[in-house]
């Protein structure tokens, strides 16, 4: 397709011109662009330009949505009009990144290392949970537990145990390997130094209290200088400043050792001195300064319980959408390792319901069918802990579920601090949230469940049906109850059919095919997993189809095959993104993760390429999920029907469990 170039100067200028971009790349589907100054964007006119999509800032980055096949295409013409250096998406990003504040920064540090080890965290809480269960007096019988009644159960409880403790024992490996890889180091020296600050042959930290008061700290004696050998179990900032330190000097190493002895200076080097710096200055400070934060958390948790439970209970829901509520991992973390329980997290939880419950109540205030479906699905998720999609695709949109879940938030965070209620552990942020509950504490958290489930529900389906009422009596040349849902049915072609069919039926289109003519193709799954609607992708330009109409995909494996025959019309040069054309000339992408560009193809091995012709069910790509998932994004694999195609009538969308090439995820109805 040709470039109109007036348009592509059209975006130059809309950005604030060539002076005003500091670096620019695309991916597959978009433009990035780190901009010195954001307000000098004109939205409007990039909005009336035909080659744009959508656009979006995100993360210190501006981003144009162009659409696959095209993008590049823009690209190129865009550095010719400006003269620029064509940037690495690595470029963009640190550029990007110099443009936030410290706090930003700092809270995105934060989150790109807790958020890999999560998912071990939330395991160990869960179990925890069931050994809550079985070890917790009262629950089922009047002053004993499970195992007092039935010794049997004893040792499988004391098994669970072990496996479940044992994230918290070495926490501070975990958060050692996630922080010295997000600082640039070797993350197999960031498990030794988490090791190390645990070692068996130290004080655990667990003791440090009895020990202090007793008198019988262990210390080492170097040459008159007395440093207490203790560990730092349950501990975050010892490990967090340590790992920093041993990144550096690593790298700093690295570039000064010849070759034919890193092997034996680099490794060997940076972790005796880091360890030695770790004992004698960073642990015994950054301890002291842990210590000062819990105390003070636990001061104001003493004294001013209702005011915390009504600010934390009632605001979490904005850290969510600020991004912040990762910086409050560590301090939950930190609340188990040296109290043996954290009251945030109980708030934490109610917040995720509460959200769920207003974006559930939204059901019976909508009158869209499609935005009805988003705000089932998207409150079930809450339910079980990710708020995302409950917020962003429904609460924040029509804005008061998003604060009457905050009410109800509040109100029930204010319950949970004035009876003590904490956890021992961090699990599922949802509705089984209460197995990380102290057991005895059971009872007030779950009438805290029943408050953030009622009053948001409540309070959102009263006040939506009044307003809706009101614009019924202000717009009575109007309808806007069945008329619009199917108008927008119309549009979008949402369907609940099964999208099963012939497989001879699959490689039909308007256009002449073979020796027939049909005006339907039906795309089949191109993986196995759970297909669900767009706007439950965690990318905009997806999500508002700002590139076109499609469906995703939660893949349960990870192998991607054709879903028809094809020819490939495009590979992404970084394995993860792959455009198909049909016979008809119809073009279909298939975009694996999101922002998995960034990986440079690492976790991707692409087995076709371009101008190859493909059968339906043929391998076209695998991909690593751990790689994926370690780096911290999301596996949803969009399926696209990019703007642009005249041949394209409507297109219609089915979710639901689908194995690759066997259910149908897309019917596209051709003009002719």
């Amino acid at each position: 397709m040709a470039i109109d170039k007036k348009q592509v100067e059209e975006i130059v200028r809309a950005v604030g011109g060539k002076e005003n971009i500091e670096a620019a790349t695309h991916c597959v589907t978009r433009l990035r662009f780190a901009l010195y100054d954001e307000s000098k964007v004109d939205t409007e006119s990039l909005d009336q330009n035909d080659l744009v999509k959508g656009q979006f800032s995100s993360q210190g980055q501006f981003q144009v949505v162009i659409g696959p096949g095209l993008v590049d295409k823009v690209y190129d013409e865009m550095i010719q009009i400006t003269g620029g250096d064509r940037s690495s998406k690595d470029d963009v990003k640190a550029v990007a990144g110099k443009k936030q504040n410290p706090i930003q920064r700092a809270i995105k540090t934060l989150s790109d290392i807790f958020i890999p080890i999560l998912p071990a965290i939330i395991t160990a809480g869960l179990l925890l949970g069931i050994n809550n269960i079985l070890t917790g007096p009262g629950i089922f019988f009047d002053g004993k537990s499970l195992v007092d009644v039935y010794p049997a159960w004893k040792d499988l409880a004391s098994i669970i145990n072990t496996i479940a403790s044992t994230a918290f024992t070495f926490l501070p490996a975990l958060i050692g390997w996630a922080a010295v890889k997000r600082f640039g180091g070797s993350p197999l020296l960031g498990i030794v130094l988490g090791l190390i600050l645990v070692h068996p042959d130290l004080l655990s930290a667990y003791g440090y209290a009895d020990a202090v008061n007793n008198g019988t700290v262990p210390t080492w004696n170097l040459f008159g200088w007395e440093i207490e050998k203790i560990g730092y179990q349950g501990q975050v900032l010892p490990v967090l400043v340590s790992a920093y330190l041993l990144a550096k000097m690593e790298i700093f190493l690295n570039k000064r050792v010849h070759d034919s002895i890193k092997l034996l200076v680099v490794a060997p080097v940076t972790l005796l001195i880091t360890g030695f710096l770790a004992f004698t200055i960073i642990g015994p400070v950054t301890f002291a300064i842990a210590n000062a934060i819990t105390s003070g958390l636990i001061y104001v948790y003493d004294s001013y319980a209702a005011l915390g439970g009504l600010i934390y209970g009632g605001l979490y829901a904005l850290l969510v959408i600020t991004g912040m509520h990762h910086t409050f991992l560590a301090v939950d973390v930190q609340l188990i390792g040296s109290q043996g329980g954290t009251f945030l997290w109980p708030m934490l939880a109610l917040s995720n319901i509460a959200q769920g419950s207003a974006a559930l109540a939204m059901m019976l205030v909508l009158r869209e069918k499609k935005m009805r479906g988003l705000a089932a699905t998207s409150s079930v998720s809450a339910f079980l802990g990710v708020t995302e999609p409950a917020i962003f695709g429904v609460n924040i949109r029509y804005r008061y579920p998003f604060i009457f879940g905050m009410i109800g938030s509040a109100i029930g965070g204010v319950l949970l601090t004035m009876n003590n209620v904490q956890a021992t552990s961090i699990g599922v942020g949802g509705v089984p949230g209460f197995l990380s509950i102290f057991p005895n504490k059971w009872g007030v958290f779950f009438i805290g469940m029943a408050i953030v489930l009622v009053v948001p529900f409540v309070l959102t389906v009263i006040f939506g049906r009044a307003k809706l009422r009101k614009e019924d009596r202000s717009e009575s040349n109007e309808t806007v109850a069945e008329p619009k849902a199917a108008t927008s049915q119309s549009a979008s072609g949402v369907t609940s059919s099964t999208g099963n069919s012939d497989p001879n039926q699959r490689t039909r289109s308007a256009a002449q095919v073979g020796d027939e003519a049909v005006n339907t193709l039906e795309i089949m799954a191109p993986l196995t997993g759970q297909a669900v609607s767009l706007e439950q992708v965690p990318d905009p330009a997806f999500a508002e189809k700002q590139m076109g109409e499609g469906v995703a995909i939660e893949p349960s494996g990870n192998v991607v095959v054709a879903p028809f025959d094809a020819q490939v019309a495009h590979v992404i040069k970084s394995k993860h993104a792959v455009i198909l054309e049909h016979a008809s000339g119809l073009q279909v992408l298939i975009h694996v993760g999101i922002n998995t560009v960034s990986l440079k193809g690492e976790g991707f091995n692409m087995h076709v390429e371009a101008g190859e012709h493909v059968k339906a069910g043929q391998k076209l790509l695998e991909f690593d999920r751990k790689v994926i998932e370690d780096a911290g994004y999301p596996l949803i694999t969009p399926i696209i029907i990019p703007d642009g195609q005249d041949m394209v009538e409507r297109v219609e969308v089915t979710t639901g469990d689908v194995t690759s090439n066997q259910n149908g995820v897309l019917k596209v109805h051709l003009k002719g």
